[in-house]
């Protein structure tokens, strides 16, 4: 069985660029060390939401340290909006 991460959070209008360079970044160490890409979407009403998409995860332990992992380091939590934090949402099949 696998299953699927999403994502979601407020970036700063004004760290777009930079939010999505590091969105990038962290998501290429992702998938070099768990072989899972990521999408990086946004609110089509509401371009401060961003949703990130991780699908066809089958060692749930492994993606989740190594997403960890990648945000931490990547210092992401600068670009969010204030009173922001990363939500996730874990969805799997019936």
């Amino acid at each position: 069985m696998t299953i699927g991460y999403y994502v979601y959070y407020r970036v700063a209008p004004e760290k777009f660029a930079h939010g999505r360079q590091i969105v990038a970044s962290f998501q290429e160490k992702v998938r070099a060390s768990t072989g899972v890409s990521g999408r990086l979407l946004r609110r089509r009403d509401d371009a401060t939401t961003w949703m990130e998409i991780y699908e066809g995860i089958s060692d749930e332990q492994a993606f989740e340290a190594s997403l960890a992992d990648a945000v931490e380091r990547s210092g992401f939590s600068s670009v969010l909006a204030d009173r922001s934090t990363r939500i996730t949402e874990i969805f799997g099949p019936f």
